[in-house]
């Protein structure tokens, strides 16, 4: 597999750019190749404004879904390649697992390594996994696995089924109530980088078949997580199966069980009972 290191983080804004010109015409394979880059500091700055929009405290160590925010613009670079098989724009986010394995502090240097595995078939489509490793003194402490939707593609010749089953149990009473702003989808994109049309305005959201702006996956499995902050294992495998689109703007309600050291959670539209998130958390060994 080879493998390419960055000296910076690429533009977001011209990698979704370079995606819808060279969305047409894609196909083939998942590309054999890893982008990593190197001793990758936290600006304090950048982590506080994503506490304050996702809900987080301001303390160390990182949340744990932060990571995410480093990774994923070399998730971008390798889906906006003219390589990679399924076109960017359209591309619907439908489960985050999240592992960490020790507390990650926010003054480490940390070595980031993406790639994309598991080409599956999907009654809708086809998904494609990118996964995420992050390193701190050469030890593994932090690794994430997205799986994308792809709504119409088709994956190769004898894929295996997609994986989207997360089970949780009785999760009847709400423990919180949000009401999730129009501008939601702006702010996150603000301090995490995703700047997906489709989370900024009911316009752009529009162009890719969604009736309005939709919340990003990864602001409401954080905003469910900092809701149990100081409540979480400190060695935890966070998986999130994102059901429905959370349309902007929303009001919203949080269940949660205690389960084996962990949560059950789920994120509700507060009139319909749709479910926008559901999940589970729990310690690792």
């Amino acid at each position: 597999m080879a493998r390419t290191e960055l000296g910076s983080a690429p533009s977001m804004p011209v990698l979704f750019a370079r995606a819808a010109v060279t969305a047409r015409g894609r196909g083939g394979d998942l590309p054999d190749t890893r982008l990593a880059r190197t001793g990758v500091r936290v600006a304090a700055v950048d982590l506080a404004a994503y506490d304050r929009v996702c809900g987080f405290p301001l303390a160390d160590p990182l949340p744990a879904p932060y990571p995410h925010v480093l990774t994923f613009p070399l998730q971008v670079a390798l889906m906006s390649d003219r390589a990679f098989p399924l076109a960017l724009p359209g591309l619907v986010h439908v489960r985050n697992r999240i592992e960490v394995l020790r507390p990650v502090g926010a003054d480490e240097a940390l070595d980031l390594e993406v790639w994309a595995e598991r080409f599956a078939r999907h009654r809708s489509g086809a998904t494609v996994d990118l996964c995420a490793s992050v390193a701190a003194g050469g030890a593994e402490v932090w690794r994430s696995r997205s799986t994308y939707l792809a709504r119409g593609a088709t994956a190769p010749e004898g894929a295996p089924e997609s994986d989207l089953a997360v089970s949780v149990g009785d999760l009847e009473r709400p423990v919180a109530t949000w009401r999730v702003p129009d501008d939601a989808g702006r702010r996150y994109a603000r301090v995490s980088g995703d700047v997906n049309p489709i989370h900024l305005s009911g316009l752009t959201a529009k162009a890719f078949g969604f009736k309005r702006a939709i919340a990003h996956g990864m602001w409401v499995k954080a905003r469910a997580l900092a809701a149990l902050s100081g409540r979480l294992p400190d060695a935890t495998a966070v998986d999130v199966v994102f059901r429905r689109p959370l349309f902007l703007p929303s009001t919203v309600t949080l269940a949660t069980a205690p389960v084996d050291g962990g949560w059950d959670l789920a994120v509700r539209n507060a009139a319909s009972g749709v479910e926008h998130l559901v999940g589970t958390v729990r310690p690792l060994p």
